[in-house]
């Protein structure tokens, strides 16, 4: 999640603190989302991994992870059009699949702190394309270089890559509009690409196909998700290796505020699209979104999930992987910290337990 305490898109010191704290023998840490390129950004003070000063600083806090047991994947970030000409090289608009703005409804968080309304964007050229896509490999051969086990691509929660999905942003009427195969052809080719260079064993990707935050609706989030999943399964089988897991974010992530719209539909509908989108892909299915360690522990159990992962949760507890073994009681979040810059306060200052694990 992201936490904005970088400077100048370089990870500081406190990221070290941050992520070694909720490292766990045998554990699995995926990183806040890290731009791939320095048109990326839409959140002050957010870490990068595009330039070699980025890449070193990220080699501190892998290896300390490392040297507590756990592994660590790099979230492959672009916002696209959830972004501000402040925050853009030269001033220039946002990019994205489309030309069509964020409705009023959404803010942006300014680098002073305050909250703005989002610009209207400009829509990339076919030609512009595979500069990108060339971003998502470099950012990726990075993360490799910087020693992370594997990369985590976001194409969820109305970024970039999601914008390209969801046929409620993406207007286009080219090669990349309109179809679901043309709508999945710019996060294919991102995968393709990076599989090529870092190889399929070492990639996740992370969807949201009945998520409609920052305005990414769908007219059938089922069919979108299947359609993804389909061409998934087909690049495995033609790489003759499988990817690390697909991570799709369950709808109940509604139940955090992120999303005003009430679109989503009854727990029995959401749980149905879940387990077609997890029967459907033929590799490790990891989900998130709202979840506790009961429901965590169930989607285990009754197969509707391999692997779960927690968010919010992890932020307030450091030692959430102890907590959850020994159901113990959790610290609670303190929302209005998740965006400031300070180093340590509501950031490495969560209290562990008083009882230390032994794992």
């Amino acid at each position: 999640m992201t936490r904005c305490r970088a400077l100048n898109g370089i990870p500081r010191p406190a990221l070290a603190e941050y992520y070694t704290q909720r490292s766990t023998p045998g554990g699995s840490l995926i990183t806040e989302g890290t731009l791939v390129s320095d048109t990326a950004a839409g959140f002050p003070h957010v870490p990068g991994i595009y330039n070699d000063q980025q890449v070193e600083a990220w080699k501190k806090i892998v290896d300390a992870v490392h040297a507590k047991g756990s592994i660590i994947f790099c979230q492959l970030w672009h916002v696209g059009r959830a972004s501000h000409s402040l925050y853009q090289p030269g001033g220039a608009a946002p990019i994205s699949s489309t030309s069509k703005p964020l409705s009023n409804r959404w803010r942006i968080l300014m680098p002073d702190g305050s909250y703005g309304i989002y610009p209207k964007p400009r829509a990339l050229q076919i030609s512009e394309i595979p500069e990108v896509v060339q971003h998502y490999r470099t950012a990726a051969l990075n993360a490799i270089r910087a020693g992370f086990d594997g990369i985590e691509i976001h194409g969820a929660h109305g970024y970039l890559i999601d914008q390209f999905l969801k046929d409620g942003i993406n207007d286009r009427r080219d090669e990349y509009g309109g179809s679901l195969a043309n709508r999945c052809k710019f996060l294919m080719q991102i995968v393709g690409s990076v599989a090529e260079a870092v190889g399929a064993d070492r990639i996740a990707v992370r969807i949201s196909p009945a998520i409609d935050h920052l305005d990414a609706t769908d007219s059938n989030p089922l069919n979108l998700g299947l359609a993804v999943i389909e061409r998934l399964n087909e690049l495995q089988l033609k790489l003759g290796s499988k990817l690390a897991y697909l991570h799709v974010t369950q709808p109940r992530y509604h139940a955090y505020g992120q999303t005003e719209s009430g679109r989503h539909g009854s727990e029995d509908e959401e749980a149905h699209l879940m387990r077609t989108l997890k029967r459907s892909y033929e590799g490790t299915f990891m989900c998130s979104g709202g979840f506790t360690r009961e429901l965590g522990m169930q989607a285990v159990a009754e197969g509707d999930a391999d692997l779960v992962s927690y968010g919010r949760l992890f932020i307030s507890n450091p030692d959430l992987v102890f907590r959850l073994r020994i159901n113990a009681p959790l610290n609670r979040y303190i929302r209005k910290t998740f965006y400031t810059q300070d180093p340590v306060v509501g950031y490495t200052d969560y209290p562990f337990l008083v009882v230390q694990s032994r794992l």
